[in-house]
């Protein structure tokens, strides 16, 4: 049995990545549930990945502000050192939000087909109690859901606007690496880091959401 649960998740995940249409995604989930993983396990899963990438580009943001406050508060040395390792965590900073774009995506995918089956589901029940307690409870987990997800959304639009200062820095001080360029973007450079702060909050507050709904799916 063992053996064949493995044969069947090998099968199941190159599947889901070859094709993201509906027929595809049901045939998905039929293998999953063979082996005793449905949506709902799908859903906890997808939120814990999201999660995790959450805390991943929260960290990779921290370490670019690192970077500009190395490089705007620079004293003498080696400048082009310290514009390589801003480069760098520049380049892990966008690796990190497509990371984060994809995680979102996987979460909606999978809650838009559980909810859509539960729905239908309840229609099946023929007990009128246990059809208004199953509504109920969808509502219930549907309500924390979007708490979770719009913390989210939240975050993750707040990398937008970070990323494309960010980049702007980059690409300037490529062609003007010299401390009188450094000066003349102090002023903008804490506007950025004030962002990243804001960014790594709202980034907090999307982790803390999730934590929670993975905590109330055990």
């Amino acid at each position: 049995m063992p053996g064949m649960t493995i044969r069947i998740l090998a099968l199941a995940v190159p599947l889901l990545l070859l094709c993201a249409g509906t027929g595809c995604r049901s045939t998905y989930y039929s293998a999953m549930e063979k082996v005793g993983i449905y949506k709902r396990d799908l859903l906890k899963k997808r939120v814990v990945a999201a999660r995790d990438d959450q805390k991943e580009a929260s960290q990779q943001f921290k370490s670019a502000m690192t970077r500009m406050k190395e490089l705007y508060g620079f004293q003498g040395g080696n400048l082009e050192k310290v514009y390589d390792a801003l480069k760098r965590d520049y380049d892990r900073s966008v690796s990190k939000s497509e990371d984060v774009h994809k995680r979102i995506r996987d979460v909606e995918t999978v809650s838009q087909d559980l909810f859509k089956e539960w729905e239908e589901e309840i229609q099946q029940i023929s007990a009128e109690n246990l059809r208004a307690n199953s509504r109920n409870q969808l509502q219930e987990t549907r309500s924390r859901y979007n708490e979770m997800h719009l913390a989210l959304k939240r975050a993750e639009k707040s990398m937008e606007p970070v990323l494309t200062a960010l980049r702007d820095h980059v690409l300037y001080l490529k062609h003007n690496l010299n401390a009188q360029a450094i000066a003349s973007l102090k002023g903008e450079a804490a506007s950025i880091q004030s962002d990243i702060a804001k960014l790594i909050a709202d980034m907090n507050a999307a982790i803390a959401r999730a934590d929670e709904f993975i905590k109330q799916m055990q």
